[in-house]
């Protein structure tokens, strides 16, 4: 029921069905108009219904007072585990609202408040509600304001608790100081966090330091994102130096860091002896084709690796050529993401000579944004074509310079593949 506009005076109906409805176990109600005085529908509904799982209330300008209506009505609310209050004006006067029922509610296992105003004395609250709740297991706070200051008071919080398994803080300017007081908390931890996000945090060498000393010390953790922060060179040799310590994480996000060559090949260097990492984004980092070259150096016989994403950059042709010949070895990568990365005619033809030889790992190719025109794709064509054993699946050449002749040459080999073998590739215009 999302997006349908209907206020206050629907949900009012919606709600009231709530009450006799024994087998709804997911609502959705977000992006709909409902303000504060609507939520008070809920009351003496949500207190009796046991089987509802999931509430999402996102999209919908509630503020602090709805938050505080909801609050007390899920006091005593034994069956929601899952609350989504994404972007509904929530500020710091919600989030206390919130953590006081969080002290007394031991169902809800995952609470999203993302894109609100939390500001860092809500994420005090929030952090004093972890201290007496013992079920919560995923937290979303994901664009708000918590900074150094909260995401120290949430150290504290996490520190004692011990159900906590997911934090999701993108985007809230920690800093370098914030990550400090983070990573201190989490290290002391006395549960086990699975999942932890830090994107787009103003992070840099040092704050990546301190990230690196808590990677050392985790055997619980299994996907960690620094996505858009700025750890640069050092900051990659220090999360690389982590990780050759590390064996738990299987997935990580260096994705816009400024890391260049060096960095990519501290990185590289890793799953040598990493049999552990099967996700890898490096996106947006200048590393240019010295940086695919270290990377394919290892890849080519190291590693298991199963998700490659080194779109953006700066690889050209040349560094499509050390991919293209670490792929005639590697039998572990299945996606392989080289968006925007100026390959043109020469790098799709590169690879196209890889695809003709028996691969049966790689099955989704993304080459959208690389300036590749009909020489390229006619290459592509009869690679496919040519191989009866090709694992690809999904082929994207999106936002190319291809004409009805290169979209025609690709159409009918996957066709022909198809008839060959039943086959079926999905190829992106």
């Amino acid at each position: 029921m999302s997006g349908r506009n209907f206020g206050d005076e629907g949900l009012f109906f919606l709600a009231e069905s709530l009450g006799y409805n024994q087998s709804a176990e997911e609502v959705n109600f977000s992006g709909n108009g409902i303000t504060a005085a609507g939520l008070k529908a809920f009351d003496g509904i949500l207190q009796t219904n046991t089987v509802l799982k999931t509430l999402n209330i996102s999209g919908n300008a509630i503020g602090d007072e709805g938050a505080k209506c909801l609050s007390d009505i899920l006091m005593g609310n034994t069956g929601i585990q899952k609350l989504q209050l994404n972007s509904t004006g929530l500020g710091d006067e919600g989030a206390r609202a919130i953590a006081e029922m969080l002290k007394k509610n031991s169902t809800l296992r995952v609470l999203e408040l993302n894109n609100n105003m939390i500001d860092y004395a809500g994420f005090g609250s929030l952090a004093g509600a972890l201290l007496e709740n013992n079920a919560i297991r995923s937290i979303h706070l994901n664009g708000n304001y918590g900074g150094a200051l909260g995401a120290a008071s949430l150290a504290k919080g996490i520190e004692a608790n011990k159900s906590l398994r997911e934090l999701h803080l993108h985007g809230n300017d920690i800093g370098n100081e914030g990550v400090r007081a983070l990573m201190s908390g989490l290290s002391a931890h006395k549960g086990r966090i699975t999942l932890l996000d830090l994107g787009n945090n103003d992070i840099g060498s040092k704050g990546a330091f301190h990230v690196a000393e808590y990677i050392k010390k985790s055997k619980s953790l299994l996907w960690l994102n620094l996505y858009s922060n700025d750890i640069g060179d050092e900051g990659a040799q220090r999360i690389a130096d982590a990780l050759k310590e590390n064996r738990t994480i299987t997935t990580i996000d260096l994705g816009g860091n400024n890391i260049h060559a060096s960095g990519a090949s501290e990185i590289a260097r890793v799953l040598k002896d990493n049999s552990v990492i099967t996700t890898l984004e490096l996106s947006y980092n200048p590393m240019g084709p010295d940086g695919a070259r270290a990377l394919c150096e290892i890849i080519k016989f190291h590693g298991k690796l199963e998700t490659l994403k080194l779109g953006w950059c700066q690889i050209g042709p040349k560094g499509a050529e050390y991919i293209a010949d670490a792929l005639k070895y590697n039998t572990t990568l299945s996606t392989l993401d080289l968006r925007a990365n100026g390959l043109g005619d020469d790098g799709a033809v590169c690879l196209a000579r890889s695809l003709r030889i028996v691969n049966e790992a790689l099955t989704s190719l993304d080459l959208g944004f690389n300036e590749i025109r009909d020489k390229g794709a006619f290459a592509l064509a009869q690679a496919l074509k040519a191989n009866e054993d090709v694992a690809v699946t999904s082929l994207n050449l999106a936002s190319n310079f291809l004409t009805k002749y290169g979209q025609v040459a690709l159409t009918e080999a996957r066709d022909h593949v198809y008839e060959m073998s039943e086959k079926e590739i999905n190829i992106f215009f």
